[in-house]
């Protein structure tokens, strides 16, 4: 339910309306060609999983592949990606909240939210899952019911919306690319968002009973949940409601019902991508603090982030990061609205960081193999290093896209200096430290 849940976010109840304005219908081909390229970054990276599980994998396989440098860097830009998608989420859910109670200010919402999810973050591994697993299930409930009712329509014409609804909507208003392929190449940035944290998977490897079974399951599961939950419900969508009614800055779900005629779609709609923000904003907290452990085992983070609390969780590491989260409440409340979009645009940025790392060290585990130095996984990727090689190049044209739109270009600046600082630090660090680090692994209970 976590692979699910990772699956199905914000991006997709709220950054597709955006996305459709911009591609039309061509933009359930755009979510088709980046989800097969998720599929690929998710079978190199379950190759490694079951090669060697580890908690705060990521960083893991980047050190042991790339260098210490590498791993240092993964770890803490992986750890900002969750710091800042958290903002966002926490921004988001407010935002969400003030549909119903629009007297109450958004940041008091923002900081219960934070200090509810922290709470049950200190709790246990298990009660976070239990909780991701309901936020999975509303969220999985609630688009495969309006799947469910979008097909009614079509077939049976019912509501509203049933006399204009019909499948030539895909390419009766201007064509399937209404605004040219160029146009549609630059919603991938969006897409690529909207499948961030589908990676998580890999960070509750070393907390798996049965890595063995349930990783290659969750994995292999991916190509259905990416066909049914985003490009079917695009289809759907757009085939009931042409892409022309839909804007910027409202849900294409709410909108489609508010066509259909549904008197509590809007809220209910608005209920499910309230889960949708929880949810990820709850992955946040629980990966950031394993990230900070396992810098900590590795001697790039201080020490202390490699104590666990009574009930098994790195609290510690969980806490400052939910401190450096809290800034997304002060932003809520001062920063203009711009503001959301340069974070989710950051957050973009370091988890296509994060992917190149995954991918180049499966490369270099593959060649290790090959040579005889490393033994096989029980779970090879299709393709080899070949596929590998498919999505480090889609990135690297993701990332020329970022560099080509002058509101996402932000990103790549605060990329930037985010490296600059990183370096420092490893130039401190290794001053301090001049014989690297070579801790045992330790996998989190």
């Amino acid at each position: 339910m976590i692979a699910i849940g990772g699956a199905i976010g914000v991006g997709l109840f709220l950054g597709a309306g955006a996305n459709i304005a911009k591609a039309g219908p061509s933009l359930i081909l755009m979510y088709a060609l980046a989800g097969a390229i998720v599929f690929f970054i998710m079978r190199a990276l379950g190759e490694l999983l079951l090669y060697r599980p580890v908690s705060g994998s990521f960083a893991e396989y980047s050190r042991e592949f790339l260098g210490p440098f590498f791993g240092y860097f993964t770890g803490w830009t992986y750890w900002l990606m969750w710091v800042v998608t958290g903002m966002a989420e926490l921004t988001a859910a407010a935002i969400y909240v003030h549909y119903w109670f629009p007297d109450i200010p958004q940041w008091v919402t923002a900081l219960v939210f934070l200090v509810i999810l922290f709470g049950v973050n200190l709790i246990s591994v298990k009660v976070f899952g239990e909780l991701e697993f309901w936020f999975s299930m509303v969220k999985v409930t609630a688009l495969i019911g309006m799947i469910v009712i979008g097909l009614g329509v079509l077939t049976f014409g019912f509501s509203a919306a049933g006399d204009t609804a019909a499948v030539s909507n895909l390419w009766a208003f201007d064509g399937f690319f209404p605004t040219g392929v160029g146009s549609s190449l630059m919603t991938l940035q969006g897409v690529m968002f909207a499948y961030l944290a589908v990676e998580l998977v890999g960070v509750t490897a070393g907390e798996s009973e049965d890595p063995e079974k349930t990783l290659p399951k969750a994995i292999n599961t991916l190509p259905w949940r990416i066909a049914l939950f985003y490009v079917g419900a695009l289809t759907v969508i757009l085939c009931v409601v042409k892409w022309t009614e839909f804007a910027p800055g409202v849900s294409p779900f709410v909108a489609a019902f508010a066509k259909i005629g549904i008197p509590a779609g809007a809220a209910i709609v608005n209920f499910v991508v309230l889960t949708a923000a929880l949810s990820s904003c709850n992955s946040g907290m629980y990966s950031t603090g394993r990230m900070l452990r396992n810098l900590a085992d590795s001697g790039e983070a201080p020490a202390a982030f490699r104590k666990l609390s009574a009930t098994k969780t790195p609290a510690l590491g969980i806490t400052v990061s939910v401190l450096f989260m809290g800034i997304g409440v002060v932003l809520n409340y001062i920063v203009p609205d711009k503001a959301f979009g340069y974070v989710t645009s950051v957050a973009t940025a370091a988890g296509i960081w994060t992917w190149l790392m995954i991918l180049i060290s499966h490369v270099l585990y593959r060649r290790a193999v090959v040579a005889g130095r490393l033994p096989a996984s029980p779970f090879p990727a299709p393709g080899g290093a070949v596929c590998s090689w498919i999505a480090v190049a889609f990135l690297l044209f993701v990332t020329c896209l970022i560099a080509y739109d002058p509101d996402s270009r932000v990103c790549l600046y605060v990329m930037a200096g985010w490296a600059a600082a990183l370096t420092a630090g490893w130039t401190i660090l290794k001053n301090r430290t001049p014989t690297a680090p070579d801790p045992e692994l330790q996998k989190v209970g």
